[in-house]
């Protein structure tokens, strides 16, 4: 599935429910940027939680993708039916000594992260790193089946992002496969991205802080690093996360309201300061979040 050289971009949604405001306005800047150099794109579905996903939910995030222009290259590829390659990769990382058992709840690392521990917020603390095998075995048999985690070593990254600008982070020790067995999210689109031969890679803000650990992982697994893009996220009149509780955020709200997809992709195109798409530069988006007004919801 590589593309031979051609430029690559992609969106790849969980199908868990509709598409809102903000999803599809990122998907239409990565879609007008790998267009705009005569690029591919495609569409993968991210989909690994297979109790939240459905089918349904994936169809109407294409109809709806499709209808406000965004058309894309090949056939749909689904995360879950490509869990051997992932876990092809998983087993070349254990083999480099790359990964650790994780014993830990989600609680207790919330309470661990609260303790002052030197790294940065929000990183995970490191408990089970120098886990000895006397104390896995030990949390095994008591009934506590362990993630796998990457020994990202703390590796500071640096990114140029092509919205953002430079950014520096530490890469975090990231879940590569959880608990349950399922390869986990950062190991899986990174896996992903490169199989599929994806050179661009534009995505909401709220992952650029990730995106260094997702870096050592490319560079563990032999990989290359697409050229990332992090797009201001769409907030609601109240500056909140844009959400369903906040009225009309998805097409079919618009819809019966009155707004078709053309006047939402007008609206989408006026909210990156373009009249069309031949206009769009990722180094002259406004880096804040797009703040939408009670009368456009």
């Amino acid at each position: 599935m590589m593309s031979s050289g051609t430029p690559r971009g992609r969106f790849a949604p969980s199908p868990t429910g509709e598409l809102h405001l903000g999803n599809l306005r990122t998907a239409l800047v990565a879609w007008i940027s790998a267009r705009q150099v005569d690029g591919s794109f495609i569409v993968r579905m991210e989909d690994l939680d297979r109790v939240t996903s459905s089918r349904r939910h994936e169809q109407q995030q294409l109809a709806d993708l499709a209808s406000i222009g965004i058309d894309w290259d090949g056939e749909v590829v689904r995360q879950s039916d490509r869990f051997d390659v992932h876990r092809d990769a998983i087993a070349t990382l254990q083999r480099l000594g790359a990964l650790y058992e994780c014993f830990c709840t989600r609680r207790e690392i919330r309470e661990s992260a609260q303790a002052p521990h030197g790294l940065g917020e929000g990183l995970y603390p490191g408990t089970c790193r120098e886990l000895t095998a006397a104390a896995a075995a030990g949390l095994r048999d008591a009934g506590r089946p362990p993630a796998l985690r990457l020994r990202a070593e703390a590796t500071i990254v640096q990114i140029d992002d092509a919205v953002a600008g430079p950014f520096e982070g530490i890469a975090d020790d990231a879940v590569v496969q959880r608990n349950d067995g399922v390869p986990a999210y950062h190991l899986a689109v990174v896996v992903d991205d490169a199989d599929q031969g994806v050179s661009e890679v534009i995505r909401g803000d709220d992952l650029l802080s990730v995106t260094p650990q997702q870096v050592v992982l490319q560079r563990r697994l032999g990989l290359p690093t697409p050229r990332y893009g992090h797009v201001p996220l769409v907030l609601a009149p109240d500056g909140s996360r844009l959400a369903k509780r906040h009225g009309a955020v998805t097409l079919a709200d618009l819809a019966a309201r009155g707004h078709g997809p053309t006047a939402v992709r007008a609206l989408l195109l006026a909210s990156l300061g373009v009249g069309d798409e031949t206009a769009l530069d990722l180094a002259h988006l406004a880096r804040g979040p797009w703040q939408l007004t009670a009368d456009q919801l």
